[in-house]
């Protein structure tokens, strides 16, 4: 008789929770882009146009932290400018380095319009934004697609809940950050109800996305519901996992649908803005961090332990804090020069 030993090495995770933020982030980000380019050619004095100044301030604070976390999630970030001096059009990472620059140059336009009050300005930029927000949900989407040794991210299942999930994020960003706007910006409860429907839908959409994977799985047509399926079966851990997200999900399609009669309820919006986008960011924090947990050949789970300095924790709390300080900034911004923007309200 032959005992064949297997031993498992010790390797750091490929993806570390800076991705995490960072695939969050752009994803409230594209969302805010097409909020904020759909509002720009609003009748004014609608509710759509309404929704402008948080939709505005929603992209401003995440344009600006999204390739934040992206570089330092390049583990060594002084060297980003390999990208451009080694262009590799094969790889969506590359690909990704030309796209997300023209991005933000295009939403930091776009806000800065809006503030200066130039409706005109706003409107050229508004179809250009959409476009490269598009392009962006596209790239992000089929940068984990394309690795094929993980069934549950070779799928075209991905791309869509990423792009879903991000902007059902940023309706629930949208629904926080309003609270910080000036008096005279807030969008009001008409346009806040706007927003709602927008979650409604979004929601709506996601559970039929994930029907119809169910069915192409039960048909054999997805090798990603056969892995999801063996995690459920296999492990408790993901059985917990996927039961507590199916219920969260359920809690917030819940006050999505009740928030008809208590949008006007002092703290609504806030718990159901921060519902949302948790909703979001967990969701990428399973696919991430839960899916490299998953061995690509053997049995077992791979255990990880996150860190607590800036590869872990702290970074995820830097990432949170810049995000406060950016919508601080934006809002003493707004309150020292109201007049810049008000006719673009």
């Amino acid at each position: 008789m032959q005992i064949i030993e297997l031993l498992t090495p010790h390797y750091e995770a490929a993806w570390l929770p800076w991705a995490v933020q960072y695939f969050f982030l752009a994803g409230v980000a594209t969302g805010a882009a097409l909020l904020a380019a759909l509002c720009a050619w609003a009748p004014a004095g609608g509710p759509l146009r309404r929704l402008l100044p948080v939709a505005v301030l929603t992209l401003a604070v995440s344009v600006v932290a999204a390739p934040v976390s992206l570089l330092a999630d390049l583990h060594q970030p002084a060297r980003f400018w390999h990208f451009y001096a080694h262009f590799t059009p094969w790889s969506w990472m590359s690909v990704g380095a030309l796209l997300l620059p023209v991005f933000v140059t295009l939403g930091i336009a776009l806000c800065a319009s809006w503030w200066l009050g130039r409706v005109g300005w706003m409107r050229a930029l508004a179809p250009l934004l959409a476009l490269s927000a598009l392009s962006i949900t596209f790239y992000t989407g089929a940068e984990m697609m394309v690795i094929r040794a993980r069934p549950l991210w070779h799928t075209l299942w991905v791309p869509v809940n990423l792009a879903l999930t991000g902007w059902l994020a940023t309706v629930g960003a949208a629904f926080v950050l309003e609270r910080f706007l000036p008096a005279s910006l807030r969008p009001g409860t008409a346009a806040l109800q706007r927003l709602r429907v927008l979650g409604l839908l979004l929601a709506a959409a996601l559970a039929a996305v994930a029907l119809a994977w169910v069915l192409a799985g039960l048909r054999g047509d997805s090798p990603s519901f056969n892995a999801a399926l063996r995690l459920w079966r296999d492990f408790p851990v993901w059985r917990l996992t996927m039961l507590g997200s199916a219920v969260f999900g359920a809690a917030v399609l819940g006050a999505l649908l009740r928030g008809r009669r208590r949008l006007d309820a002092p703290g609504y919006t806030l718990v159901l803005g921060v519902g949302l986008a948790a909703s979001a960011w967990a969701f990428r924090w399973a696919l991430f961090m839960g899916v490299q947990g998953v061995p690509k050949f053997g049995a077992g789970l791979y255990l990880y332990h996150m860190p607590l300095g800036g590869d872990g924790l702290l970074g995820m709390l830097g990432v949170a804090g810049l995000c406060v300080a950016l919508v601080a900034m934006a809002g003493w911004a707004l309150e020292l020069f109201p007049a810049r923007q008000g006719h673009a309200a």
